[in-house]
């Protein structure tokens, strides 16, 4: 599998260094990321006033893409902001309030529950659910924000993303590019899958106590909560009217999870219908709220929803712009100028990484591990992971089995890093949702994941 390098490959490769280096300062990389997406616009079209305007179509692209998460999250913030408002957010977390008493089973619990919705309808959906009923009890429960964050990220988008066991969206790609069966690359992953999320979760959740402990972090959520800012309305004064209503909330996204599941919606349908199903129940509560005043109200929760939303996004623009033109933004923005067997700048890389690497087991499976993480580089997780199944398919050969594993293996560490818990444009939902910063979030799941990724590798070359 030959791959042509240019001199663009170069440039982004050497820009993703920088972006890594000034991460790890803790800088922030907006900069960067425009300073980059301008270099390789000189030497894409060789024009300057070009590329100045393809910064801008950058930006544009990228807004694009995340506009379905900025407004899924701007909507359930809306609907936050009433059922706060109306005292309704109480009632439906204090079921809870009786199981959860400390902030280590807060974490375990948001976790598993996070996990078992995101097998059945994948992270997005689910992280707005989880959000509206434990945030609250981890405010009670001393768990700090950044925690619940976490947990939600490594579970949902970490653990279930990257087995995909129900919907097995994943496992289809990988297995369709390395010519072997879905059940193959399913039952491979199993054993990573446990490795992998036990290493992950435990060594987040040591570092998370230890800092606890060390009153290293706040466990008291953001200023800007919302809650914070209604928590003395309680517009509806009746109890059992709130319960009823409650209730009838509760239902309601029930029935979302049944369609859900009778008519195979998953990714950006479920995400939809857990919008627009959010959007109603904050006209409705809103109308019996606010009554003669709901109209100017529902607009003014949809407005703070949306500056919220915007706000979150705003700073994280231009950075996915840029990785965006490592997969298939680069021939929109900038046209054909890669080379004809071109399958992407990051693609490519990781070809070319496959490529110089002497092969056994333990080489195979860190060079698998690798070629996944650089995939996934680009936020979306799942763009390269057909890349990741060819790829052990000719390794699997050279070496003489291990297919399935390398399969499972570069599946796990291209989700894992890109579906995702370190690329911080790919936390967004879950730092949006948690009001922590999604910088912070990555840089907290760093660690964790390395270490997850390190220990599965290893015992993925045994079982080759």
């Amino acid at each position: 599998m030959n791959v042509v390098l240019t001199n663009l490959h170069y440039i982004y490769l050497i820009f993703i260094l920088v972006i890594i280096i000034a991460m790890i300062l803790k800088k922030d990389i907006s900069l960067i990321c425009i300073v980059g997406i301008f270099t390789l616009g000189i030497f894409s079209t060789h024009s300057i006033y070009i590329s100045i305007i393809q910064i801008f179509n950058s930006l544009i692209y990228a807004t694009k893409e995340l506009m379905p998460t900025i407004f899924i999250i701007s909507i359930i913030t809306a609907m936050s902001n009433v059922l706060v408002v109306a005292g309704i957010n109480r009632e439906l977390v204090s079921p809870f309030k009786k199981i959860i008493k400390s902030y280590w089973m807060c974490y375990w619990i948001i976790g598993i529950v996070m996990m078992a919705l995101s097998w059945f309808f994948w992270p997005s959906p689910a992280v707005a659910l989880i959000g509206a009923l434990f945030l609250p009890i981890a405010k009670k429960v001393g768990l700090p924000p950044i925690g619940a964050a976490v947990a939600m990220n490594l579970f949902g988008h970490g653990i279930a993303l990257s087995s995909d066991f129900i919907i097995q969206g994943a496992p289809k790609l990988t297995a369709d590019a390395a010519g072997i069966g879905v059940s193959s690359v399913i039952s491979a992953s199993i054993p990573l899958t446990i490795v992998m999320g036990v290493v992950t979760t435990m060594t987040a959740f040591y570092m998370l106590r230890k800092d606890i402990k060390n009153n290293k972090l706040d466990t008291n959520f953001n200023k800007e909560e919302v809650e914070e800012t209604y928590e003395e309305k309680n517009i509806i004064s009746s109890n059992i009217f709130r319960k009823i209503l409650t209730i009838l909330i509760i239902a309601i996204f029930l029935g979302d999870i049944i369609i859900m599941y009778i008519y195979k919606l998953q990714g950006g349908d479920a995400t939809a219908l857990i919008g627009g199903t959010s959007l109603f129940i904050l006209s409705f509560i809103s109308i019996i709220a606010y009554r003669k005043k709901s109209l100017e109200n529902i607009t003014t929760h949809i407005v703070e929803g949306l500056q919220f939303g915007f706000k979150v996004f705003g700073v994280v623009i231009p950075i996915a712009a840029f990785f965006y033109l490592g997969d298939s933004a680069f021939i929109e923005i900038f046209g054909k100028v890669l080379p004809q067997s071109s399958h992407g700048i990051v693609n490519d890389l990781g070809m070319a990484l496959s490529n110089i690497v002497p092969l056994n087991p333990l080489l195979a499976s860190g060079t698998l591990t690798a070629l996944g993480a650089i995939t996934g580089l680009d936020g979306s997780g799942f763009s390269g992971i057909s890349l990741v199944g060819s790829v052990s398919k000719l390794f699997s050969t050279a070496i003489g089995g291990g297919i399935a594993t390398l399969t499972a293996l570069g599946q796990i560490a291209g989700i894992w890093v890109g579906g995702g818990t370190i690329i911080p444009w790919a936390v967004i939902p879950v730092a949006a949702i948690c009001k922590v910063d999604a910088f912070e979030l990555a840089r907290r799941n760093l660690k964790p994941v390395i270490i997850g990724l390190l220990v599965t590798t290893l015992f993925a070359a045994f079982l080759i």
